[in-house]
């Protein structure tokens, strides 16, 4: 992005409009915020990698209410660990479950969340790129793998609802990859972290815990999932999340965890107790995001194809014209920044799928979402 707008200067005139950061910008809950002040008493002792039983209940709690897996069938002591944010663990992960020894192979979606693609990498591991298009409905093909590469992989990377797409896997597509994981004995590490952002009230996106519950799965086993405070309470700077799942890896991850002295500082344990067991601000977040997507379809669905995505707060958008040139001009001549999608995404075989998209994230207030989006009309309608 720096270099594709190296040089290039913004009409002064308008104020800078950046579309192109998925930081939330939603008020953090004052309740959080008062958490965190009056458990600071807690910074006189060192924290345990485990995180407190309070903090891992209230997940374990969280994650029947929202997904309804059998209360039996998570066990606090050993198949929750609290984590500094989804990011640092989907990382962490890989270096801690991929053999190095044999010739290891890691999926994930493209585009996808570059951390997958570096974690692989720096695992000794192969990255494997699952192209989503609009032929497949944004959504990765787990058909189309050829056996040799199922037999390889030890590691595959979802994310749903998915980062660009805002797409979701549905609970039928996880069943299968969970056979599939247990025919060929990889792990799953289901990244949702956008899991609380969806446009149908009715319709919560669907987790992989409750996939695998449903086909009778309840040890959850070659199964992980990784959730964030980040997005459902627009707390990206607490840096809190948890990985949950199959306790023989949570168990390994523990141990890895232990050198890196990565415990959750005490206050932001107790703070994100408090986040976990309330819903009502996660409720009123969505809503925003609703109101935002709304607004912005509105006024692009006269001069540009706009599909509003079952989850996320991403418009991944189908360009008229190359990506890169639609996001430079559109800086150019707007001062609106949006992420070409061939920058999320890598070439392949059959092309790079970001390419002729862009991703425009919808975190900033609905009147600054309302101007940009009259922007890139009037830049459309001019092209």
């Amino acid at each position: 992005m720096a270099s594709l707008f190296a040089g290039v200067a913004p009409p002064a005139g308008l104020d800078g409009i950046r579309l192109s950061i998925g930081e939330p910008k939603h008020p953090t809950p004052g309740f959080i915020t008062e958490a965190l002040i009056e458990h600071l008493h807690g910074l006189s002792v060192y924290p345990s990698t485990r995180g407190s039983d309070k903090l891992r209940a209230a997940i374990c709690d969280w994650l029947v209410r929202r997904f309804a897996v059998p209360a039996a069938s998570l066990d606090p002591a050993r198949q929750v660990l609290p984590v500094n944010g989804t990011r640092e663990a989907l990382f962490a992960i890989a270096q801690c479950l991929v053999d190095r020894s044999r010739h290891p192979l890691v999926m994930m979606p493209n585009p996808f969340y570059q951390i997958y693609e570096g974690a692989a990498l720096l695992a000794g591991a192969e990255p494997y790129f699952l192209n989503t298009t609009r032929d497949n409905h944004y959504l990765p093909d787990f058909d189309s793998v050829p056996e040799a590469v199922w037999k390889r992989c030890q590691l595959i990377y979802l994310c749903s609802p998915g980062n660009p797409t805002g797409q979701v896997i549905e609970r039928r597509a996880m069943q299968a990859l969970i056979e599939r994981a247990h025919r060929y004995h990889f792990v799953i590490c289901s990244d949702e972290c956008y899991s609380e952002i969806y446009q149908d009230e009715d319709r919560p996106p669907s987790g992989l815990l409750s996939a695998a519950a449903e086909m009778g799965i309840t040890d959850y086993r070659n199964c992980l999932v990784f959730h964030s405070l980040s997005k459902r309470s627009n707390a990206p700077g607490m840096r809190s999340g948890f990985v949950a799942g199959d306790a023989r890896m949570i168990d390994g991850f523990f141990r890895y965890r232990t050198y890196h002295g990565s415990a959750m500082p005490p206050p932001t344990q107790d703070a994100s107790v408090r986040a976990w067991q309330d819903e009502r601000h996660v409720v009123e977040n969505r809503l925003l995001y609703r109101e935002k997507f709304a607004a912005v379809a509105d006024i692009l669905a006269p001069v540009l194809d706009v599909e509003i995505p079952p989850g996320g707060f991403y418009l991944w958008q189908h360009t008229p014209i190359d990506d890169q040139a639609f996001a430079l001009e559109l800086y150019r001549q707007q001062n609106v920044e949006v992420l070409p999608g061939s920058y999320l995404s890598r070439d392949t075989a059959t092309g790079n799928p970001g390419k002729d998209h862009v991703r425009m994230a919808l975190v900033a207030p609905l009147d600054e979402c309302v101007e940009a989006a009259q922007r890139v009309r009037a830049f459309v309608e001019h092209l």
